[in-house]
């Protein structure tokens, strides 16, 4: 599913580059679940843009779904993405949508037709537990159902892979505890899934393989 062969990733130019990421090394297999742990500033959120292929590796070589990053097409990237779900720690939702229009954006985008939107939307906020809110608009939820309304877009298209940066980061220990259990589904459903946390305790509780990056290297694949 992954693969990164000593890749690297530097912003900017000249004199203000700023390596963000050098020497990764590692592979995650279909259906893996990681937990992506190290401190504020270890490339974590850099890593997780390269896997949502909003960026390319500056050195070495990135596999994702078997095609190789840097030499695949910039026209062949959407399609790519579309099989990625990505869940952001300040939830992103469209201020001026419903919580179901918000959840709809990704099949719509994908010109699926509006009776398997709305079958497909339907389901997935019942399974977050938002079939009541879902004519509500952003400011009208709270942080939790926020959340879980972010989930519910990342996971509407069953993307096989699935990106989380800091998803509990906003919630408290029982809605982290929830939004646990929603992405442990998915990955019980097939998804390979990646959670980028401080949350000690919540890894704790939910034990798994860890890859841990500082100052932008791989220092742990435990």
């Amino acid at each position: 599913m992954i693969r990164l062969d000593g890749v690297g990733l530097t912003y900017g130019s000249g004199k203000t580059v700023t390596e963000a990421l050098r020497g990764l090394s590692f592979s995650v297999p279909e259906g893996g679940f990681r937990w992506l742990l190290g401190p504020s500033g270890a490339g974590k959120t850099s890593l997780l843009r390269l896997l949502q292929l909003a960026a390319r590796p500056t050195a070495g070589r990135l596999s994702v779904f078997e095609a190789d990053i840097g030499r695949t097409p910039r026209a062949a990237l959407p399609l790519l993405r579309r099989r990625i779900g990505m869940v952001f720690q300040d939830f992103r939702l469209l201020a001026h949508l419903s919580a179901f229009d918000n959840v709809a954006l990704p099949l719509r985008i994908a010109g699926r037709p509006e009776g398997q939107v709305r079958a497909d939307v339907t389901e997935m906020l019942r399974w977050v537990g938002l079939s009541r809110r879902s004519d509500a608009r952003p400011a009208e939820l709270s942080g939790g159902q926020q959340q879980r309304a972010a989930i519910a877009r990342a996971v509407v298209c069953r993307p096989g892979l699935l990106l989380a940066d800091e998803p509990t980061g906003n919630l408290d220990d029982t809605q982290a505890e929830r939004l646990m259990l929603l992405l442990k589904e998915m990955n019980r459903l097939g998804a390979t899934v990646l959670v980028a946390t401080h949350n000690a305790a919540l890894v704790a509780r939910h034990p798994a393989r860890a890859l841990r990056l500082d100052r932008g290297r791989l220092v742990a694949d435990e």
